[in-house]
C-alpha cells in the first residue's frame, strides 16, 4: 500500500521516532542485566547533561553501556542507514528491485581486502588495517567493474551490471585461493569478518564510519531528484538537459563508498540493502525524495533489532546480526521473487 504523499512525511517523522525507541531499546540487551535509570544516568553523565551525576550508577555499568553497547548500537545504525540509503540508489539506477549495494563489486572486493590484510599477518599491528584494507578492496572493485564496462565514453546499465557479476566471481576465486594458504586461526579471523557482526565494536569505529556514512548519505539525499529523473530512461533525462552520464555515475561512486565505508566496519551484512528499500517503496511510494529517507531510517532500525534479536534468542550466547539478516531477509526475497514470477505471466 502506497501513503499519499501529504502524508509520506508523516511516515518518515514516525520512523524516525520509531529509530529513536529502538536505539534505546537495544541499549538493554546483553548477558549484563541494567536498569532503564541507571542507562539514562549513564548517557545523561557522559554527554554532560545536568541533573546527572556519577554516583548514580556503578563502573561496570558504565563501561558496559558507553564503552560497549553504546558504540555497537552507532555503528548499528550507521550501517544500517547506509546500506539501506545505498540499496534505494542501486534499484533506481538499476530499475530492478533485486538489486543490492554489493552488485557491482563492493562486498567482493572488501573481502578480498580484509583476506589480504588476514594473510599478511598485518591485523596484529592495528584494529584499523583490516578496515582500511577493506575499504581500499572494495573502492578497486568498484574501480574496475566501472572500468570493464566503458565504451566509447558510455555505459550500458546492464554491461555494469554483467561486469559486476563477472569482478564479484573473479575476487571470489582469488579470495578462496587465499584462504587455503591460511591456517586455522586465520580462517577463524576471517570467518567472523565475513559472516558480519557488531560486536566488539569500539569508538574508534563509531568515528572511522561517522564521517563517510553521513557525508554519502547527506550527497544522495541531495541528488535524489536526479535520480527520479534517470529512473524515467536516458531518452527523457536527456531531453529536460540532464547529463546522464555524469549524474548516473556520481550517484553509483557515492552509494559505492557509502556501503564500502560500512562494510569496512561491520563485515559482510547482506540483505538489509535488498529489501528495505524495496519495502519502503510499497509504502512511501517511488519517489526518491522520500525513498531514500525512509530506506536509511528503517535500514538502521531493521539492523538494530537483528543485532538486539541475536542476543536475545539462545543467551548468553550471540547469532551475529549478518545471520539474522539472512534468516529474516531470505524469506521475504523468496516471495520478492515469487511475486515478480506472478507479474511476468
Amino acid at each position: 500500500m502506497i501513503v499519499k504523499k501529504d502524508y509520506s512525511k508523516i511516515v518518515i517523522l514516525v520512523l524516525a521516532v520509531l529509530l529513536f525507541f529502538v536505539a534505546f531499546a537495544s541499549l538493554f540487551f546483553g548477558q549484563i542485566e541494567i536498569p532503564i535509570k541507571n542507562t539514562f544516568s549513564v548517557i545523561g553523565y557522559q554527554l554532560g547533561l545536568p541533573f546527572f551525576d556519577k554516583s548514580d550508577f556503578t563502573q561496570e555499568q558504565l563501561a558496559v553501556i558507553w564503552y560497549i553497547r553504546m558504540p555497537r548500537m552507532l555503528v548499528g545504525m550507521l550501517v544500517g542507514a547506509a546500506l539501506g540509503i545505498a540499496g534505494g540508489v542501486m534499484q533506481g539506477i538499476f530499475g530492478n528491485p533485486l538489486a543490492d549495494p554489493g552488485i557491482i563489486g563492493v562486498s567482493s572486493g572488501a573481502a578480498t581486502g580484509a583476506v589480504f590484510s588476514i594473510a599478511l599477518g598485518l591485523t596484529a599491528e592495528s584494529m584499523f588495517v583490516m578496515p582500511a584494507f577493506a575499504f581500499i578492496g572494495a573502492v578497486c572493485a568498484v574501480a574496475f567493474t566501472v572500468f570493464l564496462s566503458m565504451r566509447h565514453g558510455k555505459i550500458p546499465v546492464m554491461t555494469l551490471l554483467l561486469a559486476g557479476v563477472a569482478v564479484s566471481m573473479l575476487l571470489g576465486a582469488i579470495t578462496s585461493g587465499l584462504l587455503t594458504f591460511m591456517n586455522e586461526q586465520k580462517l577463524q579471523q576471517y570467518l567472523f569478518w565475513m559472516v558480519g557482526g557488531l560486536d566488539s565494536r569500539r569508538w574508534e569505529h563509531v568515528y572511522m564510519a561517522l564521517g563517510p556514512v553521513v557525508v554519502g548519505t547527506i550527497l544522495l539525499l541531495f541528488l535524489a531528484r536526479h535520480l527520479n529523473i534517470l529512473v524515467l530512461g536516458d531518452t527523457e533525462a536527456k531531453a529536460v538537459g540532464m547529463p546522464v552520464m555524469f549524474y548516473r555515475m556520481t550517484l553509483l561512486f557515492i552509494a559505492a563508498m557509502t556501503t564500502a565505508a560500512s562494510v569496512c566496519v561491520s563485515g559482510n551484512i547482506g540483505f538489509v540493502g535488498l529489501i528495505v528499500p524495496h519495502m519502503m517503496r510499497m509504502l512511501v511510494g517511488p519517489d526518491h525524495r522520500l525513498l531514500l529517507p525512509a530506506s536509511a531510517i528503517v535500514g538502521a532500525i531493521f539492523l538494530l533489532f537483528c543485532d538486539s534479536l541475536g542476543r536475545i534468542i539462545i543467551p548468553p550466547a550471540e547469532i551475529r546480526v549478518g545471520i539474522m539478516t539472512a534468516l529474516i531477509g531470505t524469506p521475504y526475497f523468496l516471495y520478492l521473487l515469487r511475486r515478480m514470477q506472478k507479474q511476468d505471466f
